[in-house]
């Protein structure tokens, strides 16, 4: 079986294809063989060997995998060979572990996949259940007509947060330093793309909204763009910080806070990790990902599709930032 190992740390070129021994299920367990893995930012975290739940090395990246049980091991009642599942690795005792021809893992691990969902667009899933626990935590806006923002417009889980922010109901605007006008795909989810590159964000999308402000503001980027973006906030509003790509925010955050006093604004930093105990809304909330993206109400963007021999481009790509949508390869 080929799969991709980090066996030292480091670049891509530190991504190894490796020859592993076919797994076989134990009690208790199944085999998936994947026809779609996804790729994301936390296998460039693993590759670095920066992550803050790193596996063991050699480690093998890759948070999601979709695919047919081919293999089932004794004990096993709820699945059957032949049956399409997604397998998150938020799902399983250590995170990565998808980039591989096959995997095997606990029968409840994997989640069942209706026949409306392909294997490509199921690796996506995973970004919708973020979504949903990102507007989970967000909070409910105290408009009539809420409005947000999203940074980094064009990235996996900005793509998804957008279009389940539109379903909603929400006005959506999205911050990218390249012209997503031209892209259909890319812009469904959005209402109005910032060019962040171009004059001052705050007044941008304060012109936007007519002097209100958006009530709330999903963050992955840091840096100064967490700075401008509690200047984007109307009273009351939210930052939720889920990363910090461009590193720990430019100025103090709660001096600005004291500064914008008389709106009374809120920051909250967001990992997903926070559900690693919380299996059941864990798990709800990739069953209602599910549900929304097999009833067609929130779609992925079309794929990129690559083979697993790719792997070293599509993570120099991804290190210099010149990637959008969501990422697949095939074994």
């Amino acid at each position: 079986m080929r799969a991709i190992q980090v066996q030292v740390p480091g670049g891509p070129e530190c991504l190894m294809a490796v020859d592993l021994p076919l797994p076989a299920p134990a009690v208790g367990q199944v085999r998936v063989r994947a026809q779609a893995i996804g790729v994301g930012r936390p296998d460039v975290l693993i590759r670095q060997g920066t992550y803050k739940w790193m596996p063991p090395l050699p480690a093998i990246p890759g948070a999601e995998l979709a695919g047919e049980i081919d293999s089932i091991g004794d004990g096993v009642q709820s699945w059957q060979i032949g049956d399409r599942v997604l397998v998150s690795s938020r799902e399983l005792a250590q995170r990565g572990g998808c980039y591989v021809e096959s995997i095997v893992v606990p029968e409840d691990a994997p989640y069942r996949l209706p026949a409306t969902i392909s294997c490509a667009d199921a690796v996506s899933l995973p970004n919708l259940q973020l979504a949903l626990a990102l507007m989970q935590v967000g909070g409910k806006s105290p408009s009539a007509q809420p409005s947000l923002l999203i940074t980094g417009a064009s990235g996996g889980v900005a793509t998804m947060l957008s279009r389940l922010a539109k379903h909603l109901g929400f006005i959506t605007i999205g911050t990218s330093r390249k012209t997503l006008a031209t892209d259909d795909d890319l812009m469904t989810g959005f209402d109005h793309v910032i060019a962040s590159e171009t004059g001052d964000l705050s007044s941008q999308v304060l012109a936007v909204t007519q002097g209100r402000g958006v009530d709330l503001v999903f963050d992955h980027l840091g840096g100064r763009t967490l700075i401008d973006a509690l200047h984007c906030l109307a009273p009351l509003g939210t930052v939720v910080s889920y990363n910090i790509v461009q590193g720990a925010p430019s100025e103090d955050v709660f001096q600005v806070l004291r500064k914008l006093l008389a709106k009374s604004l809120a920051v909250r930093c967001f990992s997903m990790h926070t559900l690693d105990a919380d299996r059941s809304n864990r798990r709800a909330l990739m069953q209602s990902a599910i549900d929304l993206m097999a009833a067609g109400h929130v779609k992925p963007s079309t794929a990129q599709i690559f083979q697993l021999d790719d792997v070293r481009l599509i993570h120099i790509w991804l290190d210099a930032g010149s990637v959008s949508g969501k990422l697949v390869m095939q074994p």
